[in-house]
């Protein structure tokens, strides 16, 4: 049986929470959506409701088939995208917003995951922690060309310089993985809010030893609120 929860706030010191989430757990099946909006004091929230929104949407409305996962969360991302673009091009108090959206659709233990942008998803077991999305940044490029360390992107000045964001431009591209899991496995979607504060490893010493899992992203927010919380963090945690 599928359990999941999910928590998000505006953090410490930013005065609106600009990231958005979706979660529902029908029986043997997950959906579950983070985005995190940019553009603005009012547009970074307009993107990621409005992305969330028309994303979840996409996968309700029949239209797309649901037989083959991965392209209905590529066709829904491509809606998602067209209506933050179309929004950002007719209203001039949404110029230039986007967002990132990281997303998993879980059947059984099959789960299919895509990613645009720097949130993420973590897959977490018994035996370890490993990420399973790759950030669309500048940072991340770094660290893939071998200029820095992960260690050192944690704390690099350009961190949250992102090279890919859903609504920023007419298309948009996503990546897409997929995971067999076994029961017991977990998989945390979370914004850079959260991943930027605190570590894989405390990630990993949260979800599988610090408590009830269904306490567990509320443990994770009051860790980053305890380190600062420069930004808005948002958490969503499945276990299968």
């Amino acid at each position: 049986m599928i359990k999941a929860w999910g928590i998000t706030d505006r953090g410490a010191v930013r005065h609106q929470n600009q990231d958005a989430y979706y979660l529902d757990v029908p029986g043997n099946l997950a959906l579950a959506v983070v985005c995190d909006g940019m553009g603005g004091a009012k547009a970074g929230n307009v993107a990621s409701t409005l992305a969330v929104d028309t994303f979840v949407e996409a996968l309700r409305s029949g239209s797309i088939d649901a037989q083959e996962p991965d392209d209905a969360l590529a066709r829904a991302a491509e809606q998602a995208n067209r209506a933050v673009f179309d929004r950002a091009v007719s209203d001039p108090a949404c110029q230039g917003m986007g967002t990132t959206m990281v997303a998993v659709l879980l059947t059984d233990r099959s789960a299919h995951i895509l990613n645009i942008g720097d949130s993420r998803c973590y897959l977490v077991t018994e035996t370890g922690i490993s990420r399973v999305t790759r950030d669309h940044s500048v940072v991340e490029d770094l660290v893939q060309k071998g200029r820095i360390t992960p260690e050192e992107a944690r704390l690099h000045p350009r961190k949250n310089l992102i090279t890919r964001a859903l609504g920023a431009e007419e298309r948009v591209r996503a990546d897409l993985y997929h995971l067999d899991l076994a029961v017991g496995d977990c998989l945390l979607l979370c914004s850079d809010g959260l991943s930027n504060i605190v570590t894989d490893q405390e990630l990993l010493y949260e979800i599988i030893h610090g408590g009830e899992k269904e306490d567990c992203c509320r443990r994770l927010l009051d860790i980053a609120m305890s380190r600062g919380a420069p930004d808005n963090v948002t958490a969503v945690l499945i276990q299968v």
